[in-house]
């Protein structure tokens, strides 16, 4: 009986590999949950406040108000070039 639950496929070894992949998935899962928590704040922010949703299009898709002027400024480095 010992042999068996140390040396064939079905054994110790096995049960040692499933219960590393079980942890590793509930720290995926963690990490998703959390991801999960965030994105659901993000969405009633955005939902609730007219400013965080214009502070998200000026940053992620160069949002410009009416009446506002855009400048761009260009390191000297890149000028030389």
């Amino acid at each position: 009986m010992q042999l068996q639950l140390w040396f064939t496929a079905d054994g110790y070894g096995k049960t040692r590999a499933l219960r590393l992949a079980v942890n590793q998935q509930r720290v995926q899962n963690q990490d998703l949950i959390d991801r999960n928590h965030a994105l659901e704040a993000e969405v009633i922010n955005l939902k609730q406040r007219r400013e965080a949703a214009e502070e998200r299009a000026r940053t992620n898709l160069g949002m410009i108000g009416k009446n506002e002027t855009f400048y761009q400024v260009v390191p000297a480095a890149a000028l030389s070039d």
